[in-house]
Order: structure tokens, then sequence, then C-alpha cells
């Protein structure tokens, strides 16, 4: 017999003896056929405390203007299990068939005022009678702003901002991003629109909501953009109405131009360093000026 198998033999015999050794002493478990298998992927831990993680990225915002902004769970996650929040803030009671606004602040997680300036117009709403309804969701991207490093993109790496339903998306979407911006990974729309948890929220809650105007905050370009029907805005505050541009997927294109829903996108100048308090309150009294003037109240109806 060759050397080798006597070998094996001995090595089998040694293994088995200490394997029942260790059996005999309780260090060692043998498997059952099921734990065999494959786990099952754990279901992420449900977020109680949501705004400790949150204040620890957002400027000027304290742990208790989260807790007094008073958001709630959408009911809808991100893909790391982090909610996607909301609060609803009615009109006066002198203003029953109110214009119903939504108000999207950190659809891009690096951009972190426009999440800060949405909390503090929570702060400003709570304070004072209002003219509008208002479904306002400070972070609609919170796997973007929670990253180790705040990143544009959700957990899966998409643009939420280039992944809504717009006409034509199958063919423009992923053609645009291969061929302006050569594949940039920071602008990738996904394979399909609204594939994504946090864009499908927004989706589902226009098609629920039917706002009257969408209001959505970005950073730094420091300037308004304007899709859709009625008049732009010209300023709000020190920010000037310059048109950015019309991409495929986005909330602009799918809401403003296909919806004919108005959307505003307010470019704050700066994405990690808010505006001054004074320019703060200027921008939110020019958009309510804005939406009092050039967005028509809803038709009153059964629907409505």
């Amino acid at each position: 017999m060759p050397v080798s198998f006597f070998r094996s033999k001995f090595t089998a015999f040694r293994c088995k003896k200490l394997g029942a050794l260790f059996a005999m002493a309780g260090l060692l478990s043998m498997p059952s056929a099921n734990s065999l298998s494959a786990p099952s992927p754990a279901k992420p831990k449900a977020v109680t405390d949501w705004c400790t993680p949150l204040v620890a990225r957002l400027p000027k915002v304290s742990l208790n203007d989260c807790k007094n902004s008073k958001l709630s769970p959408t009911g809808a996650h991100s893909l790391n299990g982090f909610p996607v929040l909301f609060r609803d803030i009615k009109a006066d009671a002198k203003h029953p068939q109110a214009i119903r606004v939504l108000l999207l602040g950190g659809i891009h997680g690096d951009e972190q005022t426009a999440s800060s300036i949405v909390f503090k117009w929570i702060e400003t709403m709570q304070k004072n009678p209002l003219e509008f309804n208002w479904k306002i969701a400070p972070v609609v991207n919170p796997d973007g702003l929670l990253a180790p490093k705040p990143r544009r993109v959700n957990a899966r790496g998409i643009d939420l901002n280039r992944n809504f339903p717009t006409p034509n998306w199958q063919k423009e979407a992923p053609s645009y991003w291969a061929r302006v911006t050569r594949s940039d990974p920071r602008r990738y729309p996904g394979k399909a629109p609204i594939s994504e948890p946090e864009s499908r929220w927004v989706y589902e809650t226009i098609e629920k909501y039917k706002p009257d105007v969408i209001i959505s905050v970005h950073a730094p370009f420091g300037v308004l953009d304007f899709d859709g029907p009625t008049t732009p805005p010209n300023r709000f505050g020190r920010l000037i109405y310059n048109r950015v541009g019309v991409y495929p997927g986005s909330l602009g294109n799918y809401s403003g131009l296909h919806k004919d829903i108005p959307v505003v996108t307010i470019e704050l100048p700066n994405a990690t360093q808010m505006p001054p308090d004074t320019e703060v309150q200027r921008i939110w009294q020019d958009m309510q000026n804005w939406i009092r003037q050039n967005v028509a109240a809803p038709l009153k109806t059964a629907n409505n």
C-alpha cells in the first residue's frame, strides 16, 4: 500500500477520536439537518429612536427640534429599514378648501441642508395659523444621509431623483445616464422606475394625496427651478429663478410636465451650511406668497 493511504487512514482515525472526546466534554455540538440549510435574511431591526441618528447629520437641527417636529413613520421603509417619516399639518379652520402642498427634503442624502431647512419650517408652521394643508417629508433618503459618509444615492446606489416614471423611462433614463453623465454612479437611475421604496412612497403619495403643488428642496446650486403649469416664482429670498434642466426620471419631469402638478425645486446655496435664520424665513414667506398668487385652490367637489 502507498504511504499516503496509511496517512489518510491515521488522520481520519485521529479526527474521529478527537470528535468523540469533544462531544463527551460538551465542546462539540453536531448541527442538525435543518441548521445546515441557508439562513433566511435577517429583518432590519425596527427603528424607534430616529431623531438621534438624524440630528447627528443635520446642521442646526437639535434633538429637541426633531422631537418637537412630531414626525411619524409613513409605513414605508428604506432598504436599511429606516422609516420614511412625515407630518401632516392642516390649514386653519378658516380655509376648509385649502391648497394641498407636498413638501419634500433630502431626496439626495448628501444635501443635508435640504432636510434641515424643512425642520425649521415645521417649527414655523407649529407657531402660526396656516393657510394651506401640508404633507411634509424632511428626509426622503435616510440611507443616503446616514451612510458612513452622506451620499447622494440610496442604499442600492440609485439616484431617487432619476427613478420616477417619466414617459419612455426605459429608453431615455438609461441612455441619458450612459451618454450624458458617462455612467456617473451618483446619477444611476436604476433598472426600472419606482424600483426603490423611497421613490415609490413619493409616487404613491402623489397619487393618493393629490397635491396642488410640490416643493422639493435640494442643494447646492443656489437657484430656483420650476416645472409644470402656472407662472414660475421669480425669487424666494435670495434665490432667483434659473432653469436647471429637465432629466429623465426626475420628480420635476414626472410631476410637473407629465402630471401637470407644479413643482418648485429650491436649490440652497450650500449642502452642509445652513442659510442665516433670516434667509430661512424669507424663503418661507416668499414661498407662501407665490403659492397664494399662483396655485389654484382645489375645486369643491365630492372627490375633495
